[in-house]
């Protein structure tokens, strides 16, 4: 063989291998997404976060191991996230062609904070733990800059588990560190030849996390209160929803479930139940006050004011239709609710979905609760506000339930809306309060103050519930705290990692 011949074959080979290994992540962080509703596979994700600790150790080179990281992650929220196609399908004709550049990149924007987690880890000789403590810094990250978006989290795989009781005590952004470090760190002691003892850890600390769990659920609950909530679900698909025939049967519907006998304590309707504008709205508020027999009803619908602003807002009426209450969403929706830039964008001809709402809606001052009067405070969530922990835990004072008013027929019918309803049980985790649901198309639940479902109505069926409300519980530590205890459990490992770092390689 030449000197030609050879030279080519040794080029060849590690390029081979990076592709055989970029290969490997992207399919490992496909797979490790089932982990999340509505497969629930979560063993599937520990085994993919298993596969990344080993493809990232076999990276020759940082920028390597960064590129794995980045595949792995893009893989992950491609599959993950995939319903963000639905909104743009509601009205083909004018978005579909954005469906795909949507989805690719928002996986492969979400995939870069994962790359530089990857990167830095290896460009600065962190080994695993630190590989651990970055990823996790990474995601809380993201949960935050640009508006946030914490959608697809490791910690999500655990909701619906045992395991999802950490959440109480170190919040979704601490129980995602501990799946990191319980998946990554058995890799190390792999590598380092210590086979059965990473096995026995990684068992161990999955043993813990659920066993830690399940003495949670184990202490009683308080007993329901005695006051009856009900749930509407009128099951509107999005593309029916404003037109002009369908809305006056979606309407009865929702009446005629409101005024069943016996009567609720409360009622309350999903997010923009009510077409129009709040201020042209007292007819129809009338007659709802009038079908709910005096009970207070909470209610979704948009609103303006005097200076031309829209909001996506809910209404507290009470026993004549009055407006006792409102509730403006103050985290809204890039490019489904407003459009970032908006120069830029319509110097492109692209107006986004947010010219549903006429011009966007404006954000509201931020978090507050609605009186409902011996039924005590609650905090309305509107829609996507539900997926934010910050925004579950920042009224001025405590409620005694969240209320979650949504609009699921957006993210279509499969994985979308059952991520969602499992994001409104882990608020209920973190803060100790029930949440009440109604969701338009569904998943519309009564959800205790441990994530537990005690009553719901399935996605995609028209229908109303009635159930006792639950009781709260104690601010729980997370609810104390915040993130903070989280936040620097990442730096510690991450300066632990440090300190026994190697010189950085270039």
């Amino acid at each position: 063989m030449s000197d030609h011949a050879g030279g080519a074959l040794a080029v060849a080979a590690p390029r081979r291998a990076g592709v055989l290994r970029g290969g490997a992540a992207l399919v490992a962080g496909g797979i490790g997404a089932l982990g999340l509703a509505p497969f629930d596979l979560w063993p599937l994700t520990l085994a993919a976060l298993v596969a990344l600790g080993a493809l990232w150790l076999a990276a020759p080179t940082p920028r390597a191991a960064g590129l794995a990281a980045f595949l792995f992650a893009t893989g992950h929220f491609g599959v993950a996230l995939h319903w963000i196609v639905e909104p743009f399908f509601v009205e083909p004709e004018l978005y579909g062609w954005m469906a795909p550049f949507a989805l690719f990149f928002l996986a492969t924007g979400l995939a870069l904070f994962w790359a530089l987690a990857g990167w830095a880890a290896a460009r600065f000789r962190l080994g695993l733990a630190g590989l651990a403590a970055a990823l996790a810094l990474m995601e809380l990250a993201r949960a935050h800059l640009f508006t946030g978006f914490p959608w697809a989290m490791p910690a999500h795989v655990w909701i619906g588990t045992p395991a999802m009781q950490w959440a109480a005590w170190v919040g979704p952004h601490g129980l995602s560190l501990a799946t990191f470090a319980l998946t990554l760190l058995p890799v190390a002691l792999w590598a380092s030849g210590r086979r059965i003892t990473a096995g026995v850890v990684l068992v161990a600390a999955v043993a813990a996390l659920l066993a830690g769990g399940a003495l949670r659920l184990a202490q009683p609950l308080p007993e329901p209160r005695a006051e009856i909530v009900r749930l509407i679900q009128p099951n509107a698909p999005q593309r029916d929803k404003w037109d002009p025939e369908h809305i006056p049967v979606f309407y009865a519907r929702q009446v005629g479930f409101t005024m069943a006998s016996p009567r609720p304590d409360l009622i309350l309707w999903p997010e923009t139940a009510l077409p129009g504008l709040l201020e042209r709205a007292e007819e129809p508020l009338a007659h709802i006050a009038e079908a709910a027999g005096g009970a207070p009803v909470v209610l979704g619908i948009q609103r303006s004011d005097a200076a031309g602003r829209y909001y996506n807002s809910a209404v507290l009426i009470g026993e004549d239709g009055a407006a006792l209450d409102v509730y403006d969403k103050h985290h809204l929706v890039p490019f489904g609710e407003y459009m970032p830039f908006p120069a830029f964008w319509q110097g492109l001809g692209i107006t986004g979905l947010a010219a549903r709402a006429e011009v966007g809606y404006s954000p509201g001052p931020g978090p507050r609760t609605l009186d409902l009067g011996p039924l005590g405070r609650a905090l309305p969530l509107i829609c996507y506000e539900a997926v934010f922990p910050q925004d579950a835990a920042g009224a001025p004072e405590r409620p005694r339930m969240l209320l979650h008013l949504t609009n699921d027929a957006w993210f279509g019918t499969f994985s979308g809306p059952y991520q969602h309803f499992a994001q409104a049980r882990l608020r209920a985790v973190e803060q100790g309060l029930p949440v009440l649901r109604a969701a338009n198309t569904g998943v519309s639940a009564v959800i205790d103050a441990r994530g537990g479902v005690t009553e719901e109505i399935p996605l995609g069926r028209a229908g109303f519930v009635d159930a006792p409300i639950p009781a709260a519980l104690s601010p729980t530590i997370y609810a104390r705290t915040g993130g903070w205890p989280a936040g620097l459990a990442m730096l510690a490992l991450l300066a632990a990692a440090a300190a026994g770092r190697r010189r950085p390689v270039s």
